[in-house]
């Protein structure tokens, strides 16, 4: 998993694909660098961090937490981003699994 424990949290990465025709979180894969990623796409437009904002919020929703424990750390302007999570370390394992579950 893309997933990367912290004294703070996880550290996720994420690959993303904005102008999409819906949300989604679909799976993790592994870019050309060997690094694995989780794929993310969303509908919002590259600009003015419009896309990173709405990445933000469908991390926070798939995971049942607050947007505000969700930091854009590196690729602001990247389709790789690093995404630290605020969290204790008993729950860093909950909120990694529900990043796997199925996108309805």
């Amino acid at each position: 998993m893309p997933t990367r424990r912290t004294p703070e949290g996880l550290e996720l990465r994420v690959r993303l694909t904005p102008n999409a025709r819906r949300d989604s979180l679909d799976g993790w894969e592994t870019d050309a660098d060997g690094q694995h990623v989780l794929r993310a796409h969303v509908r919002a437009v590259p600009e003015k961090g419009k896309a990173n904002a709405a990445l933000v919020k469908l991390l926070a929703k798939r995971m049942g937490i607050g947007k505000t424990r969700l930091t854009l750390t590196r690729g602001q302007t990247s389709r790789i981003k690093t995404i630290a999570i605020a969290c204790e370390a008993e729950e860093a394992g909950v909120l990694a699994a529900k990043l796997t579950e199925a996108d309805t």
